[in-house]
């Protein structure tokens, strides 16, 4: 084997999974974040699959997963560790605990786990744009350092190995540059035709033929429809299918309805446009043929 091709093979660590159907450049990305050691930062349309990445990458290396599923509340110490100074307080009232030994009072989070890890993990920090602006900045020195001193005892925690740190955005604040620069970026598009079909088979591989040519028929034809600002995603579709498969729908059914609408429009303003657009007489489309303008 050549060095060049040894080379390649180290580089390419992981090639998906059968469970998660990543695009090429998504797959270049991921190798990307582990051979340069740095965040994968990964953005893209609710439900197309960003927060489910962290979980098949740890799969498909063999390595464990811990989450930090951020809140508008979270804080970067939260992170790191938290000191149980109620649990202290209420051991110190009621002579429970040695409250002199600080250390059993320290809890550590999601990076404070991963840095003190034996062996190698998966970091999935879900959502990084609901925290305030600041949040990102405040854990850039610990995802750079990958330590920090827990104030309370002086004890420094540090990664034996740096984990495979997986950032999840949905765009909805800019994040600061010093934070971009110091991850790898990826947008995940969404799903065309050949790559939906695919995803659908991992979930549904038993729908009929004809039943998923109208689902996805009617699935991209409300993505197209202008009067809904937040349109269908990949794991709405999913949840549909499931829908129309456990009530046993025929597929000649949707070619004039559209059962289960819930399952794909989460506001009442866009389920009252599509069935205004069907009581005047509008019909949806049946075949790939009849959608206008779709590229496919």
């Amino acid at each position: 084997m050549s060095a060049q091709a040894t080379e390649l093979q180290r580089f390419a660590r992981f090639e998906g999974t059968s469970g998660y159907i990543a695009s090429s450049a998504l797959v270049d990305a991921v190798n990307c974040a582990l051979a340069l050691e740095r965040p994968l930062l990964v953005k893209g349309e609710p439900g197309t699959g960003k927060t489910l990445l962290a979980k098949h990458v740890a799969e498909g290396l063999g390595l464990p997963l811990d989450s930090w599923h951020i809140k508008s509340t979270s804080k970067a110490e939260d992170g790191l560790y938290v000191y149980d100074t109620v649990q202290r307080l209420n051991d110190a009232r009621f002579g429970d605990g040695d409250v002199k030994d600080i250390r059993s009072y320290i809890r550590l989070g999601p990076l404070g786990r991963v840095f003190s890890a034996a062996s190698r993990e998966v970091l999935l920090i879900d959502e990084i744009d609901k925290a305030d602006l600041e949040f990102p900045n405040d854990i850039l020195l610990e995802l750079d350092e990958m330590r920090f001193t827990v104030i309370e005892t002086g004890d420094e925690v540090q990664a034996n190995e740096r984990p495979m740190v997986i950032i999840t955005s949905n765009n909805e604040k800019e994040l600061p540059d010093a934070f971009l620069r110091r991850c790898v970026f990826h947008f995940i598009d969404f799903p065309d035709l050949e790559q939906m079909r695919k995803i659908i088979d991992v979930h549904h591989p038993e729908v009929e033929k004809h039943l998923l040519e109208q689902v996805l028929v009617k699935f991209y034809w409300l993505r197209e429809q202008k009067e809904l600002r937040k349109r269908p995603s990949t794991s709405e579709l999913i949840d549909w299918i499931t829908a129309l498969l456990r009530a046993g729908v025929d597929p000649s059914h949707l070619e004039s309805e559209l059962p289960f609408m819930g399952a794909l429009l989460k506001n009442e303003q866009y389920t009252r446009a599509i069935q205004a657009f069907q009581d005047r007489g509008g019909k949806t489309p049946s075949s790939f043929e009849e959608l206008d303008g779709s590229g496919r």
